[in-house]
């Protein structure tokens, strides 16, 4: 009974995301308050019965109930609590409806937050965000239905949760990387209203702003969350494998990086107000077309849910209906968001410009490398795989040339910067920065690796450059200001880590007996063997390893090869990490080689840490640039917009 009450809540949503598409649009259209003021209470009805369908769904993980068919292929009677609750979005249909959760937590959030925003502008950004609920609202109901049955005999047990998905990691990635993904729906929704309503001005680009930098918090969360349960759970050691699932999440980021900077100008100077609204329609569109590459079976990965066709033919009518209707009203609007500012080519305004076409064009490499292997194949021009090489040749350099003006762009001035100030002010940080970089290879040993150099070059290019506008500015900051250089300090960190740990890794493939000793880094390891390892729904063989510094024992390590006992009977790999600020040691368990011997894989893994560690300040300095108080000023009183609609009414 339980899961039908469910079906219902979700079809009750579907009717709320109507009411809440054209209701408000109508009122928008006829000057009628009442119609308009009634996207706030369906904006409510909108969570409360997608919050009820949620957590049917997740009544019926936590209680085993096989009739319904995702807990019988997802769930399992041994599986731990954690991982019942999680095995409610370790699923295509599942996920499909925490995005639908997520995506009504936004709009109730905009209905509630967003008070200070004039009624009709309110009831137009609501409205757009109504279309998107009613779209994969349709999409849950027609093609992919979490509450399906099996009946009239359901199975006494349930295949289990994919082993690779039973970790903490990936109890809270979806959830992070969702509200991330969702989150520029809002962004997005506000573009389209700024074009419906033909008002695209500063104070279009304040309201904008926090929702957009709360969605890129979580989404940078997201994805460093994922980047650290690829390396700890795989067993590979990587952080980062250009995956295409990988880089759908990755592009959005990247787009919405761009549209953070052009929401800056466009709150200051008025300037780039089309360029904006289209870097939200990208960033939005990005998120779809990542839904579609995970739901469509288009891809074969870790992290994609095998799909059938028809749910990738509706994801990708949907992408056409919304990337297509917005286009189309961003053509019809385009021509009067000119800005009447005058900047000079040395400005502030020019060097975000140059940041963003840069991220751009980052961005389109990536979704170039992603689209070409499937396009080629959908052509009958055979299987293509596109993977590191060609990510690391081009996108690298890009990200090289965006730090140089990252590095300069803070320390311009609006309107006009003399280019012989910038000069002056700049050089003592570009000199020291390319002093250190160079040296950093000699004082770190190991051998002199030019890209580790050229990585804390950079890296300490962006970190005195910002400290060269702070003495500029007396260290004086605001709260945006500060959360910018909290999250500028965090890529720099980011890039330090990258740059060493790709350089300066080692690793070695072994085979080890009882009593073996393997040296690596200046480390050595010693194989005790292994001891049988009982979990709650897994058996394993549990290696026992010592680590040696100087003779001095510094850890004890139990790498896992385990065999799970559900019906899927899937072996996995379980690392063991002797994790520290400046380098990781990595072991992981292979296969048995007889007599006692087993292959180990070896890692040295040196300021690994920083990569995570960066993208935490990334998400703290968006965090902080959202409490700046600019946000919370009511720019025009609800009371005023309701007369001056009133007004117009009468």
């Amino acid at each position: 009974m339980l899961p039908e009450i469910g079906h219902l809540a979700l079809q009750f949503a579907l009717v709320i995301a109507l009411a809440l598409a054209i209701l408000p649009a109508l009122g928008v259209a006829t000057s009628r308050v009442l119609w308009m003021s009634a996207a706030r209470p369906l904006a409510l009805g909108l969570l409360v019965c997608s919050t009820l369908a949620f957590g049917l769904l997740v009544n019926a993980f936590l209680s085993d109930d096989f009739s319904v068919a995702v807990v019988s292929q997802n769930g399992n009677t041994l599986l731990p609590v954690a991982y019942k609750f999680a095995a409610t979005w370790g699923n295509h249909e599942g996920s499909l409806l925490l995005w639908i959760l997520i995506l009504a937590g936004w709009i109730w959030a905009v209905a509630n937050f967003g008070r200070s925003l004039p009624l009709d502008m309110q009831a137009r950004v609501l409205s757009v965000l109504g279309v998107v609920a009613t779209g994969f609202l349709l999409f849950s109901l027609f093609t992919s239905n979490p509450f399906a049955r099996l009946l009239p005999l359901p199975p006494s047990e349930g295949r289990d949760l994919n082993p690779l998905l039973q970790d903490p990691g990936l109890v809270m990635h979806p959830p992070l990387l969702y509200i991330g993904y969702v989150g520029f729906s809002v962004a997005f929704a506000f573009a389209v209203a700024a074009l419906w309503s033909g008002r695209l001005d500063a104070a279009w680009a304040r309201w904008t702003r926090p929702w957009t930098n709360v969605a890129w918090l979580f989404l940078t969360l997201g994805i460093a969350l994922g980047s650290w349960w690829a390396y700890y759970e795989l067993g590979w050691g990587g952080w980062w494998f250009w995956d295409p699932v990988e880089n759908a999440s990755f592009m959005p980021w990247l787009a919405g990086t761009a549209l953070i900077h052009s929401l800056a100008v466009t709150e200051k100077r008025g300037l780039f107000k089309s360029w904006t609204v289209l870097l939200a329609i990208f960033a939005f569109s990005l998120s779809l077309l990542g839904t579609f590459l995970v739901r469509s079976g288009v891809l074969t990965s870790v992290h994609s849910f095998a799909a059938d066709p028809t749910r990738g033919i509706f994801i990708l009518a949907f992408l056409a209906l919304i990337v297509g209707g917005s286009l189309t009203l961003y053509a019809l609007r385009a021509p009067r968001l000119t800005g009447t500012a005058s900047y000079a080519l040395v400005s502030r305004e020019v060097l975000l410009l140059v940041n963003n076409v840069l991220l751009v064009v980052a961005t389109l490499t990536v979704l170039l490398g992603t689209l070409f292997p499937m396009v080629v194949d959908a052509l009958g021009g055979g299987k293509y795989s596109v993977g590191p090489p060609y990510f690391n040749a081009v996108f690298v350099p890009l990200m090289a040339v965006l730090m140089v003006f990252m590095g300069i762009g803070p320390n311009a001035r609006w309107q006009k910067t003399g280019a012989s100030l910038l000069a002056r002010r700049l050089w003592p940080a570009a000199l020291a920065s390319v002093i250190i970089g160079l040296a950093f290879p000699v004082a770190y040993g190991g051998g002199y690796e030019p890209g580790a150099a050229l990585a804390v070059c950079f890296a300490m290019w962006l970190l005195l450059s910002m400290l060269a506008d702070l003495r500029e500015r007396r260290w004086r900051l605001n709260t945006s200001y500060a959360g910018m250089l909290i999250a500028h300090l965090g890529l720099a960190v980011c890039v330090v880590g990258i740059g060493i740990t790709s350089n300066y890794s080692a690793e070695r493939d072994v085979r080890m007996a009882p009593g073996d000793s393997q040296a690596l880094a200046g480390y050595r390891f010693e194989f005790l063997g292994v001891r049988h390892h009982e979990g709650p729904n897994f058996i394993s063989d549990q290696g026992v390893l010592k680590v040696y510094r100087d003779d001095r024992q510094i850890a004890e390590l139990y790498p896992e090869k385990r065999r799970y006992l559900s019906q899927r009977g899937q072996a996995m790999t379980e690392a063991a990490i002797d994790a520290g600020l400046f380098r990781d040691l990595y072991v992981a368990l292979g296969e048995p080689l007889g007599d006692g011997a087993w292959a180990v894989r070896l890692h040295y893994k040196p300021f690994v840490r920083w990569i995570w560690l960066g993208a935490l300040l990334m998400a703290l300095g968006a965090g902080v640039a959202v409490c700046d108080k600019r946000y919370r000023r009511v720019r025009q009183t609800r009371t005023a917009a309701l007369a001056g609609l009133g007004a117009g009414a009468s």
